[in-house]
C-alpha cells in the first residue's frame, strides 16, 4: 500500500511496440468475426492472467502469484481479457480508498500501542510499589532486629554491673573480716564473732572466690572515657587483658601498657603480667587501672 502511495504521481507505462502488433491482430480478428469468418485459437494473444477458482484477473505474472500466496489459489490460466489502465479519475478515487484504508490501519495500530502501553505502565508501577513495600518491610525488620539487640546487651550489661558489685561488696567483707582476725591475733584477743553474712550472689556455687574458672574485670583507663568491662577465663595472663585493652582504645599498647590496682593499692611488673589473672589474685573479680 505505501509503494502504491509513493508511485500514485508517476503515469502509467503505455504498452509497447510489441503490443501494437498484438492491437493489429486482435482488429484483423474482429474484421473476421463482423464479416462472419472464422477465428482461429491460434490468432488470438493472451492478455491478462485469470484465477480459475475465483474468477479475477491479473495483469502480470508476479500479481497472480501474490493472488496465490494469500488466498491458496492454485489454478490460473491465460485469459484474453484485457484490464483497461485507470483513468485519471478512476486513479484519484483508487487513491483515496487507498489513503482511507491506510488512516483506518494506522488508527487501529495505534489505539493497540496505546493500551499495550498502557498495560506496561500499570505493570511497571505495581512491580515499583511491590518494591517498595518489600524495603520498607525489610527496614522495619531490621529496626525490630536492632532494638532487641540493644534490649539484650542492656539488661546483660544491668546483670553484669550488678554481679561485679555485688562480688566487690563480698570482698570487701571477706578483707574486712581477714583484717579483723589478723588484728585480734596481734591484740591476743579473740576476735568477735562476726554477723551472719548477707546472701550475695556468687559466680558458681560450691566453688570458692579464688578458685571461680572466671574472672571478671573492670578496667578503668587513664586516658579518659568510660571503664571498660569483661569476664575472662581465669588461667588468662594479664598480657591477654594487654591485648584486649589495646585493641578497645588506640592509646595503648601491648608492650608498654602496665595495670595497678587500688585495693590493695599494687602495680604489676612485667613478670607479674606473665601470670595468671588467678595466681595474681585477681579472682573472682577486680578493678584496675590501665596507663
Amino acid at each position: 500500500m505505501d509503494h502504491l502511495l509513493e508511485n500514485s504521481e508517476k503515469p502509467i507505462p503505455e504498452a509497447g511496440e510489441a503490443e501494437d502488433d498484438d492491437e493489429e491482430a486482435v482488429k484483423a480478428n474482429i474484421k473476421k468475426i463482423e464479416s462472419g469468418g472464422t477465428v482461429d485459437d491460434s490468432d488470438l494473444v493472451a492478455r491478462s492472467i485469470k484465477c480459475s477458482e475465483c474468477g479475477k484477473i491479473f495483469r502480470s505474472t508476479a500479481n497472480a502469484e501474490l493472488h496465490a500466496e494469500k488466498s491458496g489459489h492454485d489454478q490460473f490460466e491465460e485469459s484474453t481479457d484485457e484490464i483497461k489502465p485507470l483513468t485519471e479519475e478512476e486513479k484519484k478515487a483508487k487513491l483515496a480508498e487507498l489513503r482511507e484504508k491506510l488512516a483506518i490501519k494506522r488508527a487501529a495500530q495505534a489505539k493497540v500501542d496505546a493500551k499495550d502501553n498502557k498495560a506496561n505502565e500499570a505493570l511497571r508501577r505495581k512491580a515499583g510499589q511491590d518494591s517498595g513495600k518489600i524495603k520498607e518491610e525489610m527496614q522495619a525488620k531490621e529496626l525490630q532486629k536492632q532494638a532487641e539487640q540493644k534490649r539484650r546487651e542492656k539488661l546483660e550489661d544491668q546483670r553484669a554491673k550488678a554481679a561485679i558489685k555485688a562480688q566487690i561488696e563480698a570482698d570487701k567483707r571477706e578483707r574486712a573480716e581477714k583484717a579483723a582476725r589478723e588484728k585480734a591475733i596481734r591484740d591476743g584477743t579473740a576476735a568477735s564473732q562476726p554477723q551472719a553474712p548477707v546472701a550475695v550472689a556468687k559466680p558458681a556455687a560450691g566453688v570458692s572466690s579464688s578458685e571461680n574458672p572466671q574472672t571478671r574485670l573492670q578496667v578503668r583507663l587513664s586516658v579518659g572515657g568510660q571503664p571498660i568491662t569483661k569476664t575472662f577465663p581465669s588461667d588468662n595472663t594479664l598480657i591477654d587483658v594487654a591485648e584486649w585493652v589495646a585493641s578497645e582504645n588506640l592509646n595503648y599498647s601491648v608492650d608498654t601498657v602496665t595495670f595497678a590496682s587500688t585495693f590493695p593499692r599494687k602495680t604489676y611488673s612485667r613478670e607479674e603480667m606473665k601470670k595468671t589473672l588467678k595466681e595474681n589474685g585477681l579472682t573472682p573479680s577486680a578493678v584496675l587501672m590501665a596507663s
